[in-house]
């Protein structure tokens, strides 16, 4: 089967989001991740890149020498497997052109570009959708397009929205800089879901309206909503660094950590027998829930970790779960690639590297449809793979339509 085949056939296989089709023009994460799920729901997915540099996801490291003899980088890799590739100059007004006739065929436009950037090339919203009164026009960037934001011209990538979201300093200690991009990158796949959302959302108006709209997500917004206990509990009067009363943390066992959650007087209970301490329960030291708070250094981890240095970190989780308390092991990698939940959900799926090495691992759709069943993935496209297919088909261009564009530079690929 061919690349563009099996590519096509992605976009098209039943799943609930099959027959509706987007066109990208999207770098790095906080859309591609967006406009890659729903790919696996079904959707058509076809993305607009830079003929020459392509999308600047292609520039991360680590990379590989993909089958066309380009590295591509970790960034694409991840974030553009089930989806098309078409290799237009958006700086030429032919191809600007070629996007605005593509446009009325396509129920999702999407772009993740610094406001103003689609505008200046006349392809913002206010140009688009006199072209297709039914589109959805998604715009994923830092500080959003519909209103107005101090930041508006920043660039922004994953941790500028986090830091600026308040997850940074919500547990820092003093004198410590905050530790960047502790979650990988939340900011833009927390975005990219809301984007996924925004776009439902959207799809589902016009099914009633018949009319499209602008759908705008801004990462900081994001990642506001994301940290919501941080503005919420100051408003609240808790100020400064704040530790959560009960036991809200992470213990040694044999073989790494588990995380422990008991914040009720219960769950604190029942903790405590578990660990084979029920004089806690007596103790007035620990009436109350910050009390324990109070004593976790001096009491609650030693006694703890005692009680786990002989069990593994899941040993230990195994064991409290069992009590009814809420645990969990701190997975490693390698943790993760044995673990048979991850394997029974499919939730890293094993990729071909096209330089013959060992198969890379990817995320699975945590999405699970009682009437979709999973399907292995497809292979993320080479740089305008799918270039002269997309314009035949959907414009109806000629080969020789074809040459005279590429040998302008207003195309690449095949």
């Amino acid at each position: 089967m061919s690349g563009d085949s099996m590519n096509r056939d992605a976009g098209s296989a039943e799943g609930p989001l099959s027959g509706v089709r987007i066109l990208a023009v999207e770098q790095m994460q906080a859309l591609p991740f967006a406009t890659q799920l729903l790919a696996r729901l079904g959707a058509e997915v076809v993305k607009v890149e830079h003929p020459v540099t392509g999308d600047s996801g292609r520039g991360a490291l680590p990379a590989v020498k993909d089958v066309d003899g380009r590295q591509v980088g970790a960034t694409y890799l991840r974030n553009n497997l089930e989806k098309r590739s078409i290799a237009i100059d958006l700086k030429a007004d032919e191809g600007r052109e070629l996007i605005r006739r593509l446009v009325p065929r396509f129920d999702v436009f999407g772009e993740n570009f610094k406001p103003g950037t689609m505008d200046r090339m006349k392809l913002g919203w206010a140009d688009l959708q006199p072209l297709h009164p039914g589109l959805v026009y998604v715009s994923v960037s830092g500080f959003g397009n519909l209103l107005p934001s101090p930041y508006a011209s920043w660039a922004a990538y994953a941790p500028i929205a986090e830091a600026m979201g308040g997850f940074y300093e919500y547990r820092r200690e003093p004198g410590v800089p905050p530790a960047v991009s502790p979650a990988g990158a939340l900011g833009d796949i927390g975005t990219s879901l809301f984007a996924a959302i925004g776009i439902l959302a959207a799809l589902r108006g016009r099914d009633r309206t018949g009319r499209g709209q602008h759908v705008d997500v801004a990462m900081f917004d994001a990642m506001v909503a994301m940290a919501d206990i941080v503005p919420h509990f100051w408003s609240m009067g808790v100020r400064g660094k704040r530790r959560t009363p009960g036991i809200f943390d992470g213990f040694a066992a044999r073989d790494g950590y588990f995380v422990v959650q008991a914040v009720r007087d219960h769950q604190l209970a029942q903790f405590a027998r578990a660990v084979g301490h029920e004089e806690w329960l007596s103790d007035p030291r620990f009436a109350t829930r910050d009390g324990w708070r109070d004593r976790m250094d001096d009491v609650v981890r030693p006694s703890v970790e005692a009680w786990a240095k002989d069990r593994t970190k899941l040993e230990a989780a195994t064991l409290l779960a069992e009590q009814g308390i809420a645990a969990g092991p701190c997975f490693t990698p390698e943790d993760l690639v044995a673990d048979p939940h991850v394997s029974s959900h499919d939730m890293l799926l094993r990729v071909p590297r096209p330089d013959g090495g060992e198969p890379m691992l990817v995320v699975g759709n945590p999405i699970k449809l009682s009437g979709t069943p999973e399907r292995p993935p497809r292979r993320w496209p080479t740089l305008g793979e799918h270039t002269d297919a997309v314009l035949r088909d959907e414009l109806g261009l000629r080969d020789d339509d074809l040459a005279a564009l590429r040998g302008k530079g207003v195309i690449g690929g095949g």
